[in-house]
């Protein structure tokens, strides 16, 4: 699906990382494998450190703590949100929606829409697409997106293929309505035939969790996880991005009038350097437009990786400059989706710890 927005940006993103660092070495003792496999593998992914919240810390904490260092810092005000979209996949509760509690805690005003959805690698894309149509409404001129997540604790310790690479992370984006003229290119898409390749397959109606459902056991390849636990097929996760997400960027661009060399920057979900690298090179394009750091200095944090890419990243060039930028998020769903749009001159881009 093609989208195109006009009169739309992007005016401030803060991301929210805690402050927990976990160094790889120090869990490879977890794993059913030799020291020598481990360090072969930290190698080829980019593994070195991953931030995940203390127990009890849950997403509402992490937006609520980003939210009151705007306010404090005099960067946004609570008066002038007229909607909160939240994209997760670890919610505070079943219900009521989380979007509902943060808006709570934080005291803000009941004329708005508060929002939750359930989105995890490609969130950051599909928030702002949501953003976007919000702003559409002549009464809502700024929305905040929340993007967040805390799946270290849907990870086995023990599941060497995704523990070394899950982060936790949260991410503030602030939409306003612009009235510079710039279009904004996007496109979205779904394919739920192959959902089972990124799944946590008990904890919800379907299969409740369950003292069974708890249960470790044993895969081909030596990782220990349970039905609580995610379970990522490596293999078949890499094969659909190198498939699938080349043809979306280059219809992308030609659907905008710009070529590959235009984009100043590729701000790519981050699910580990490896995939990226190769990503890099299927899409024809320098691996220095393409950042790919992001997992071994903070974990893959699903939907927050693409603003923790830019915050780590870009940081004060776009407080400073504006860059065009390509954003794509690739992952659970399976869900893949991309957008083209200038971003800079913000408020503020910039990272704190929790």
């Amino acid at each position: 699906m093609d989208l195109v927005f006009d009169n739309k940006r992007i005016t401030g993103i803060l991301t929210i990382l805690p402050s927990k660092e976990v160094l790889f070495e120090d869990e490879m003792g977890n794993y059913n494998f030799s020291t020598a496999k481990s360090m072969k593998l930290k190698l080829a992914m980019g593994y070195n450190k991953h931030r995940i919240v203390e127990e009890g810390v849950c997403c509402s904490d992490l937006c609520c703590y980003g939210l009151n260092y705007l306010f404090e810092h005099s960067k946004l005000k609570k008066e002038e949100i007229d909607a909160l979209v939240l994209v997760t996949q670890s919610p505070d509760h079943f219900m009521p929606p989380t979007s509902n509690v943060i808006q709570g805690k934080m005291g803000l005003k009941t004329d708005m829409i508060c929002m939750d959805i359930n989105q995890g690698c490609a969130g950051f894309v599909l928030g702002l697409i949501q953003a976007f149509m919000l702003l559409d409404q002549p009464s809502v001129n700024k929305v905040v997106l929340l993007n967040a997540d805390v799946l270290s604790r849907k990870v086995s310790k023990r599941d060497r293929n995704s523990n070394p690479l899950i982060g936790d992370g949260a991410a503030v984006t602030v939409v306003e309505r612009s009235e510079k003229t710039g279009l904004i290119y996007g496109n979205i898409k779904m394919d739920g035939t192959r959902a089972d390749a990124l799944m946590i397959p008990a904890g919800g109606f379907r299969e409740p969790s369950t003292a069974e459902t708890a249960l470790m056991s044993e895969d081909a390849n030596g990782n220990f996880r349970s039905k609580d636990n995610l379970v990522m097929k490596g293999d078949e996760v890499f094969n659909f991005v190198q498939l699938e997400v080349p043809p979306m960027i280059d219809d992308l661009l030609a659907k905008s009038g710009q070529s590959k060399d235009s984009v100043d920057y590729y701000m790519f979900h981050q699910p580990n350097r490896f995939m990226l690298q190769k990503l890099a090179d299927k899409i024809g394009i320098s691996r220095e437009k393409m950042p790919s750091n992001i997992v071994e200095n903070f974990g893959n944090s699903s939907g927050v990786t693409i603003p923790v890419n830019i915050t780590h990243n870009l940081g004060s060039m776009l407080t400073e400059d504006e860059k065009l930028l390509c954003l794509s998020g690739f992952g659970v769903g399976l869900t893949w989706g991309s957008l083209l749009m200038r971003i800079g001159k913000l408020d503020f881009c910039e990272q704190i710890n929790y």
